[in-house]
Formats: C-alpha cells, structure tokens, sequence
C-alpha cells in the first residue's frame, strides 16, 4: 500500500522549495521577464503579468466610496485608506499624520534640504523626482487639460482644478480679520499676509519689501528692461502679461464695475476700490511733516513731493521745473496757447 504521508511531505517540501527559489530571485539581478510595451524588466513572471494590466484599460476593481476604479486590488485597497480617517504613521518631526507610510516617505523630503533633482532648463532644484517632472512641463508649450467653462488650458491637472473655483461662487474660506472670502485656503493665507507687517522679501535694487517671494520675482522685472509683451494696438511694451492684459482695457470701452455712490463707471475692479475712498471719510495715511491725511497711499506719496526741494519734471520750453508730471503737462498747455495766438 502507497504511503500518502511521504507523498504529501514530498509535495509540502517541493513547493516550500520552489517559493523559496522564486523568493530568492528578489535578491538578485536578474530579471528575466521583459514587459513588451515599455520594456521594463521584472524577476517574477507573475510581477509581469501584474504590471501588464497598467497598459489595459480594464479597471475591475471599483471603490464603494467614490466609484473610483482601479486595475489591481492591491491599488484599491490602498486607495480606501483615503476613505478612512486612519492615520498611523505619524512624522517625527512635525507630527503631522499619514493614511500610508509611502505618503509619509514623500513627507519626510520636506524637513531634508537636500535637493537632488535639478532641472535641465532653470536650474531650480527638488527633493522629489515626481515635483521635477512636473515641473519641466513649465518650461513646454503643451497644455492638455482644458476648463470646459472659459477654454483656458493648463499644463497640469491639479491646476485646471484649482482654476475652477474660479467659476464657482462658492467661498468657504473667510478671513477672520476683514470677512472677505476666498474658493480657496491657499488664497486665503496668501491674503492673511496683508493684514501682516512682516515683509520678508527685499528687493536688492531698491529695497523695497514683498510679503511673498512671487510678488518679489514680479517686482525684479520692473528693474529690467526686457518687455517681451506688446500691445497690439498702441505698440505699448510691458514686462509682464498681466501687465499687458490690464492696459488692453484702456483700449476698450466696457466699464463693467459702477460706483453705487456716484454711478462712475470703472474698467477695472481695482479702480473701483480706489475710487470708493473718495466717498469715504476714512484716511489712513498721514504725511509725517504736517499731519495732513489722505485715503490712499499714492496721494500721500504724491503729496510728499510738496515737502522735497526735488523738481524732476522740467518744462523744455523754458526750463521752469515741477514736483508732478501732472503739474508739468497742465504748464505745458500754457507754451500751446502762445503758439495758438502767435
């Protein structure tokens, strides 16, 4: 009679013995199993056919949550933890919480300065590859992902979404401060800066301070004079395109934003809130030579030029010198009528 004892050791003992061998694969080299869409290699035939269905289209695995599909289960499970308020792996340095340890693996490049991924093109460098490639679409012309609303493209998806609170009218970001809301947090903390005296971006030229480094970088281009952006119709050249952009409206005759004081129409909203301080009784700018008060900041400034022995607008004509440009185009008038009346 047949002993089935040894024959099922034999069995238990050959298949211990062939998970070893392919466990033992992962420590080596080799890697046999070339996928034929992308050629990346793997060490297991199994770990081939799992990444073969990255190039199908075929999604089997549904999340329950958000009806989100995935092509491995491996892939939805990891998903799920979305899903959950589950947070075990924790960050040593700020404690800030992870749903997954890779999150956290990513995280931890934040407290590191090292910065090994340089771009090709700019110079600037990065922590993570993932930051760099996304990056380098920055520096390309495509831009694949369209608003469906206005047309405008973008070269990242994250972008297009950020872009869409623009059409939505929904501000859930308030500041405590002045009530204005924001569609986004990210606006919101950009604006808590102004109520802010802390300026900790110096321009080296003439030292003026910014509160964020963007308004610095955008600051530099007025030192320069590189204009790459014209207007079409007047030949007008500016550093920066939302420069250009604001000028156009000096072209057009739509005057959308009304003052709901005096029925002045304005182009722009900016002009508006300026304007609104003329019928407000509030001046917060107080010149520090004879206490006179003024709404805006650019009146005190202007003001301030009555106090200086410093004329830079002269009069080709005859020389006479002002504090204003205002000033010097209201005299130049009078050199006019005397050619008039000649």
């Amino acid at each position: 009679m047949r002993n089935t004892s040894n024959v099922q050791f034999v069995i238990s003992h050959s298949s211990w013995k062939s998970n070893l061998n392919r466990h033992l694969l992962v420590h080596s080299n080799e890697k046999h199993f070339k996928c034929s869409v992308c050629n990346k290699s793997f060490s297991q035939k199994s770990y081939l056919n799992t990444h073969l269905l990255v190039h199908s289209n075929e999604k089997h695995f549904k999340c329950s949550v958000c009806n989100k599909s995935f092509s491995q289960k491996s892939h939805l499970n990891r998903h799920l933890l979305v899903h959950s308020n589950e947070k075990h792996f924790k960050c040593s340095v700020c404690n800030k919480s992870f749903s997954q340890k890779p999150y956290l693996n990513t995280h931890l490049f934040v407290h590191n300065n090292e910065k090994h991924f340089k771009c090709s093109v700019c110079n600037k460098s990065f922590s993570l590859k993932s930051n760099l490639n996304r990056h380098l679409l920055v520096h390309s012309n495509e831009k694949h992902f369209k608003c469906s609303v206005c047309n405008k493209s973008f070269s990242q998806k994250s972008y297009l979404n950020t872009h869409l609170f623009v059409h939505n009218n929904e501000k859930h970001f308030k500041c405590s401060v002045c009530n204005m809301s924001f569609s986004q947090k990210s606006t919101l903390n950009r604006h808590l800066l102004v109520h802010s005296n802390e300026k900790h971006f110096k321009c080296s030229v003439c030292n003026k301070s910014f509160f964020q480094k963007y308004n610095l970088n955008e600051h530099l281009l007025v030192h320069s004079n590189e204009k790459h952006f014209k207007c079409s119709v007047c030949n007008k050249s500016f550093s920066q395109k939302p420069y250009l952009n604001t000028h156009l409206l000096v072209h057009s005759n739509e005057k959308h934003f009304k003052c709901s004081v005096c029925n002045k129409s304005f182009s722009r909203k900016s002009n508006l809130n300026r304007h609104l301080l003329v019928h407000s009784n509030e001046k917060h700018f107080k010149c520090s030579v004879c206490n006179k008060s003024f709404s805006q900041k650019t009146h005190l400034n202007t003001h301030l030029l009555v106090h200086s022995n410093e004329k830079h607008f002269k009069c080709s004509v005859c020389n006479k010198s002002f504090f204003r440009k205002y000033n010097l185009n209201e005299h130049l008038l009078v050199h006019s009528n005397e050619k008039h009346f000649k």
